[in-house]
């Protein structure tokens, strides 16, 4: 995915002043080619908190004041999940670059409304699937776009991650039917098979669920699915995002192996080879404001938080590499890993797909479109 045109400076305005906000805030405010600052949060203390540790040049709670801005000509929106699609559409309305966080909506409809207005507008917009932007995966991608396991026809993935995960994330909204497993989490694996599976299009897909952990908060423990790519390759996705607070896993472990008809690429991507042990307490990993976890850790795997680690009061890691990709990608055009919008709006779809071969006990057939899931 190329750039288009160039910006000589960026007017950055950031919507979106949670955990996320506040990582690429630091970062953007660290990166010489942002000349200006603002953000926008309906939570005005948590705002103007950010505003005053990144020395921001304008605070609101209202984002078409601050889309109207002349100074801004980017936009990164990082609201919780099911509230990108009315700033992401006044961003497009107004001409500005784009960075979307995943997924790109919640609701099917409006990912496709998002993906329909972005191509017709012809702006550049990127969805964040930070992962892409971890040099493991890079090396993985160039050695299969160089042919070196010849034609893929298998991939395996497995996902575990610490409940914190979906309990952080149903805090934040009551609009629940969509936040699954898939849709929310298994998403970033799913994306990242088919990065590396690039050219290879869904068939069909098989699914189950189940929901003893988390059912009473509304939402499904673990999703198991096996997609048959239209060439005949095999895709098997598996997620939990029911693990015990305890699990030393910040937040994720995968696993991926891929398979060619001249050789294998297996991965290993637990953070199991970095293993801290104390009699102190440890942070539960992937918190949320006024939760308390039902015990301490004391073991963690070191490394397994996604966005990156934290060293001298800076975070270090993918999600640095990936904002700040996404800066020199708008300001020098030059192609980056980036997912596009039509990514993100495929990975939507093939999730929910999940979710409703489960939900039918049936395999489904695809692609399917957002009608497809009306009324459910």
């Amino acid at each position: 995915m190329t750039a288009q045109k160039k910006l000589d400076k960026i007017g950055l305005a950031m919507v979106g002043c949670g955990t996320i906000g506040r990582i690429r805030a630091n970062i953007a405010r660290q990166y010489p080619g942002v000349e200006w600052l603002g953000l926008c949060d309906i939570k005005e203390d948590l705002g103007r908190q950010l505003a005053k540790d990144t020395n921001a040049d304008f605070f609101t709670t209202d984002v078409r004041e601050l889309l109207d801005r002349p100074e801004v000509n980017a936009v990164m929106i990082l609201t919780e999940e099911s509230q990108h699609t009315e700033p992401t559409l006044l961003a497009v309305e107004r001409g500005h670059k784009l960075f979307i966080e995943k997924p790109l909506a919640t609701d099917a409809h409006e990912s496709e409304q998002i993906l329909n207005a972005i191509t017709e507008s012809g702006i550049d917009a990127c969805v964040g699937y930070t992962q892409r932007f971890r040099r493991r995966f890079l090396t993985i991608k160039e050695r299969l776009t160089n042919g070196q396991i010849g034609d893929v026809h298998s991939v395996i993935t497995r996902a575990l991650m610490n409940r914190m995960v979906p309990i952080a994330t149903i805090s934040k909204t009551k609009a629940r039917k969509n936040l699954t497993p898939m849709v929310v989490s298994g998403t970033h694996s799913l994306d990242m098979s088919m990065w590396l599976m690039e050219g290879k299009t869904p068939a069909s897909v098989y699914a189950r669920s189940n929901d003893k952990v988390l059912g009473s908060l509304g939402i499904k423990d673990s999703t198991f699915g096996v997609f048959t790519m239209d060439d005949g390759t095999i895709f098997s996705m598996n997620i939990s995002w029911a693990l015990p607070t305890v699990w030393p896993g910040s937040v994720y472990g995968l696993e991926i192996g891929i398979v060619g008809t001249k050789g294998v690429i297996d991965v290993e991507d637990t953070h199991r080879d970095l293993v801290l042990a104390t009699e102190e307490p440890l942070p539960a990993g992937y918190t949320t404001q006024n939760y308390q976890p039902p015990m301490e850790r004391h073991v963690d795997f070191l490394t397994s938080y996604p966005p990156g680690d934290i060293w001298n009061n800076q975070l270090w890691g993918p999600m640095k590499e990936e904002t700040i990709s996404w800066f020199t990608r708008i300001m020098m055009g030059i192609e980056t890993p980036h997912a596009s919008a039509a990514d993100g709006h495929r990975n939507l779809l093939l999730t929910m797909a999940m979710d409703r071969s489960a939900e039918l006990g049936k395999e489904i057939e695809l692609p399917m479109s957002p009608g497809d899931f009306r009324d459910h």
